[in-house]
């Protein structure tokens, strides 16, 4: 654990680490890492009937010093659907907005914002806009996802047993099943970006033609001018 961590962090870090485990949330669970306790790694579990059923979504929390003062900047790692992996999201209870955060917020209420964002559609820095048959199909695919990250298997060891012993009970049917979803995801976008595409070429060459026209009428107009003015110098 770095020695430089502020007293005042560390000793709010740890409490809040003990409440999560002595009062667990529904649906989440984080840990900070053995070496820095300024760097936490949540898990978040797919909602029922919501596009992340079946899911399970692991993100990075990165405490300032200064915590609980100021908020934590945070990103999630596992493809999701809603949110960019690796980007640090513009969330009230993120480092984007310092002004709207309050002390008095814990760990779990952090996730537990986080959650409530997840499940709803609004915009946001970080933010992205899938179908809901691709935010299910990478709910399926996050177990496998997680597994290979060795921070995961060691901060969740549960969750990591969970998803170890529901691997080992699929059949390769059910494997083709998710690789056949996947293909036919990615024929779709393909049809979507070829439909496309011939409506901006289109549009494009519409564009230049009323250009080219407003082009030629005001070299026309320039001609008739000059020899206008040409005429009443002679």
């Amino acid at each position: 654990m770095p020695s430089e961590v502020p007293t005042v962090a560390l000793q709010r870090l740890k409490k809040d680490y003990q409440r999560l485990l002595k009062e667990p949330v529904p649906y989440m669970k984080a840990a900070p890492l053995e070496t820095n306790i300024l760097e936490w790694r949540y898990v978040i579990i797919g909602a029922p009937k919501t596009p992340y059923e079946g899911g399970i979504y692991m993100g990075k929390l990165m405490f300032p010093k200064d915590f609980p003062f100021k908020p934590p900047a945070i990103y999630m790692i596992t493809p999701n659907g809603r949110f960019q992996t690796n980007t640090r999201l513009c969330l009230s209870i993120s480092d984007y907005h310092p002004d709207t955060w309050n002390p008095a917020w814990t760990v779990s209420t952090i996730i537990t914002g986080l959650m409530s964002f997840m499940n709803d559609n609004q915009p946001t820095l970080g933010s992205m806009v899938t179908s809901e048959s691709e935010r299910r199909l990478l709910a399926k695919k996050s177990k496998q996802f997680n597994m290979k990250d060795k921070t995961f298997v060691s901060l969740f060891p549960e969750e990591a047993d969970q998803i170890r012993a529901e691997i080992e009970k699929m059949n390769q049917e059910e494997l083709d099943s998710i690789k056949e979803e996947e293909i036919a995801l990615k024929n779709r976008r393909r049809g979507e970006a070829s439909r496309t595409t011939p409506r901006l070429s289109a549009f494009v060459s519409n564009m230049m033609m009323i250009a080219g026209v407003a082009v030629l009428a005001f070299a026309v107009r320039y001609v008739v001018m000059a020899a206008a003015e040409f005429e009443k110098r002679r």
